[in-house]
This record gives C-alpha cells, structure tokens and sequence, in this order.
C-alpha cells in the first residue's frame, strides 16, 4: 500500500511539473511575442520621426 502512495505521489508531482514547465513555456511565447510587436512599433515610430526631421518644417 505505501509503495502504491509513494508511486501515486511521483507521478502527481511529475504532472504538476509537467503543468507548471508548460504553462512557463506559454508565458515565454507571451512575452517574445509581445517584445516583437513592441520592437516593431518603436522602430516604425522612429523611422517616421526621422522622416519627419528630414523633410523639415
């Protein structure tokens, strides 16, 4: 009976790690995504203010 708990007790402490490297895996395809975009938007933002500049008033 104990072998049968302590076996039970690995393999809900594997799922739970399993659960947790998924949801840290997700959280990194967040935060790269949203890195990109910000990146884009900053760069779109000053490729406009350097046209701008150039143009003159």
């Amino acid at each position: 009976m104990r072998t049968t708990r302590r076996a039970q007790s690995a393999l809900e402490y594997l799922f739970m790690l399993a659960a947790s490297l998924i949801m840290v895996a997700v959280a990194i395809s967040v935060i790269a995504k949203a890195t990109k975009v910000l990146t884009k938007s900053v760069q779109n933002y000053t490729d406009q203010i350097k046209q701008q500049l150039l143009e003159g008033p």
